[in-house]
């Protein structure tokens, strides 16, 4: 008996859950849904469309000449990012001037690459590239063989570029950057090729070995086509000398890529007093130079990588004064400047990358279906609504149609009317009304009977006439 009491009870229950799914239209739900859900589709694949895709596993930088200053710094990149599992494949190239020739090139596979500053002017298309940030200083050094006079005393120093006519100099390696800031540097102070005046396109250990040599008279070495161990050599090379810009100040105005800098007495050799005095050099910066395609993430990536590989104090720069959003001849971009202005995003300061990855896509994707779902929460529900009394109401016309037939043409075309009433009748009877409604259905169905009762008038009262006798 207690189960039956529980079935008996059970089954009402589910009779009311029953005709609440009847009592539905889905076709007037598919209708005021529908449009809805459509919109929201449209939104999420929009989202998907515009938002950058995942980040590629890989990217390639163009690093400079093998052994180069800018290629063992590519190679710290590369372990870095190799950290977040990036694989970062390094190029090997000429120098700044060929890695930039290679990013503004859309046939060369290439993302990012350092570039000194001095060379956007030389290459067409490099208005097109964006800097995520300045790295560090590249120091214009130019060395130079001291020639002792006739008497045997030192000859004095080189205190200007123009004092190079007529002398054999060493610019630099072809593609490099050094090439290209040599020639304008010496053109500045009358120095170009012609008569006695040789400019040779030599770079790295061989201009090192053919200044000693006394092969060339200068040479200019910079930090994207020679390596430090080079610069030393010749720091400590007999009857080598590094020129002291002295009108370094006056470099800075006239070229505003460049910068002054002071190389302290002895900061190389404090034993053999390397170099023997204080000396001032001009130096470029050196930028991340990117395509302004490349995915925010690896951007962000790349500038943390550049804070750890360059953040740190050397000879030539403060603690923390690199990386550096500094606008020379490139413009920052805009996930760089965000980078530099508050950092990486919540979601990648918390979770692995490939997870933050993940999950910065998919709230692209969600907000703008909860912006969506806001106000259709509200929308939809009305528009529902609206579709059910609309139905209501149409069949309300009817009736006032009916009606007013009625009253035009009498009792000629009652059965016509009357079977028009029959029809609706039926036709209300089948629909599906939510119970929210069925208050307005059931006052429906009593309108209809009151206009039947207008059609066919119920017989007037018999008096039994027995009754009456």
């Amino acid at each position: 008996m207690p189960n039956d009491h529980k079935l008996s009870a059970y089954k009402p229950s589910a009779q009311r859950i029953k005709a609440r799914f009847v009592a539905i239209s889905w076709r007037d739900l598919a209708v005021s849904f529908g449009p809805f859900v459509l919109l929201v589709l449209v939104g999420a694949w929009l989202a998907v469309w515009l938002i950058r895709p995942a980040p590629p596993s890989s990217i390639t930088i163009a690093a400079g000449p093998a052994d180069s200053n800018f290629w063992r710094v590519a190679e710290r990149y590369r372990t870095i990012l190799a950290r977040d599992g990036i694989q970062l494949k390094l190029v090997e190239t000429g120098g700044s001037l060929d890695n930039l020739k290679r990013l503004a090139d859309p046939e060369q596979k290439v993302d990012v690459g350092f570039v000194q500053g001095g060379l956007a002017e030389s290459v067409k298309g490099s208005d097109a590239l964006v800097s995520l940030g300045s790295i560090s200083y590249v120091p214009v050094t130019v060395y130079y063989r001291s020639v002792p006079r006739e008497d045997g005393r030192p000859s004095p120093p080189l205190r200007q570029l123009s004092e190079l006519v007529g002398k054999r100099i060493a610019i630099g390696g072809d593609g490099s950057g050094s090439s290209v800031l040599a020639a304008t540097l010496l053109k500045a102070n009358g120095v170009q090729q012609g008569g006695r005046t040789e400019l040779l396109n030599l770079g790295g250990d061989e201009t090192a070995q053919a200044l000693t040599s006394g092969k060339i008279d200068a040479a200019f070495l910079m930090g994207d086509s020679v390596s430090l161990a080079t610069i030393g050599k010749l720091l400590r090379a007999p009857g080598v000398r590094l020129l002291d810009f002295t009108q370094a100040d006056a470099y800075v105005r006239r070229f505003r890529y460049l910068n002054a800098l002071n190389m302290p007495m002895g900061v190389f050799d404090l034993a053999r007093n390397l170099p023997a005095r204080d000396t001032k050099l001009i130096a470029p910066t050196a930028e991340l130079v990117a395509r302004d395609d490349l995915h925010p993430a690896l951007s962000d990536l790349l500038i943390e990588a550049a804070h750890e590989v360059h953040g740190k104090a050397s000879v030539m720069q403060k603690a923390g004064e690199f990386p550096a959003p500094l606008e020379h001849e490139y413009r920052i971009s805009d996930d760089a400047a965000r980078y530099y202005k508050s950092g990486k995003t919540l979601v990648y300061r918390t979770l692995p990358f490939w997870l933050a990855s993940l999950v910065d896509r998919a709230l692209v994707i969600v907000l703008p279906v909860i912006l969506l779902l806001i106000p259709g929460i509200r929308l939809v529900p009305m528009l529902y609504g609206w579709r059910i009394r609309s139905r209501i109401y149409r069949w309300y016309g009817e009736l006032i149609a009916l009606e007013r037939g009625l009253a035009r043409d009498g009792a000629n075309e009652q059965a016509d009317t009357l079977q028009r009433l029959d029809e609706i009748e039926v036709a209300v009877n089948r629909m599906k009304m939510p119970l929210a409604f069925a208050d307005q259905f059931y006052v429906l169905r009593e309108h209809i009977g009151f206009v039947r009762a207008r059609l066919v008038p119920p017989p007037a009262a018999s008096v039994d006439a027995a009754g009456i006798a």
